[in-house]
């Protein structure tokens, strides 16, 4: 099974941090913009720098790039700030934010901990950082989901992948690769099986006819229950 899960790095962009993720399957430089979050995928040994370089070429793209998103990015009524609560697995962690040199987001003592500039950026630094702690969780979690459900299922997916959906949880592919929205993360742990459960059955059926429905209650007898839950939280997973 395919998943990318490298140690990433950071660097200032001058207004933004990027994450640096280091591939060896890459050979050129991949700079992204997601959720408003920069990260950009490299070659291994590509230098510091390098990648240095590359960020300031590209900073007027990647700023337009990041107000584009803040211009269409609903309003969640989020400040960013220490005391804030953000749900991860259906529990409340405390935000709390220190002023300094950025640090990625940790979960430590039951409070979600990062370090940022002080400045009107912050409160985008700091949404970004959950977004890629969020993201970074998604992987760890649904993968060993996945690794949980497969065999009850009887289906083997080719690859794993977390990404960025407006109005969907999951989807499976027909190659077998399995995508998953990252804020699913914010839903209670039964919600997320039952996320995980649905896309693999679509390893076996990918409609949702009266066989797919089946599929998933031989599985998950009360998938029901967790599918009418999942409609009555989708408002509250947004950040």
């Amino acid at each position: 099974m395919n998943v990318m899960a490298t140690k990433p790095e950071y660097r200032d962009g001058n207004g933004f941090i990027a994450e640096v993720i280091r591939s060896p399957r890459k050979r050129t430089a991949d700079i992204r913009v997601e959720d408003g979050a920069v990260s950009v995928v490299v070659p291994t040994e590509l230098s510091i720098e390098r990648i240095d370089s590359l960020l300031k070429t590209k900073r007027k793209w990647i700023k337009e790039k990041i107000a584009l998103h803040r211009e269409k990015a609903p309003v969640s009524g989020r400040q960013f700030v220490s005391g804030e609560a953000f749900s991860y697995l259906g529990r409340n962690y405390r935000l709390k934010v220190t002023k300094g040199n950025f640090a990625p987001v940790k979960l430590v003592q039951g409070r979600l901990l990062v370090s940022t500039p002080e400045g009107s950026q912050q409160p985008h630094m700091i949404r970004n950082a959950l977004v890629r702690w969020y993201k970074r969780q998604a992987i760890l979690k649904l993968t060993d989901k996945v690794d949980r459900y497969a065999e009850r299922v009887g289906v083997k997916p080719a690859a794993i992948e977390v990404r960025s959906f407006k109005s969907r949880w999951g989807s499976c592919t027909q190659r077998g690769e399995l995508h998953f929205n990252w804020q699913i993360m914010m839903a209670p742990n039964q919600l997320v099986d039952y996320v995980v459960v649905h896309e693999l059955c679509h390893l076996l059926r990918h409609d949702h006819s009266p066989g797919f429905w089946k599929e998933v209650e031989r599985v998950m007898p009360d998938f029901m229950q967790r599918k009418e839950q999942l409609k009555e939280y989708s408002t509250l997973l947004t950040l």
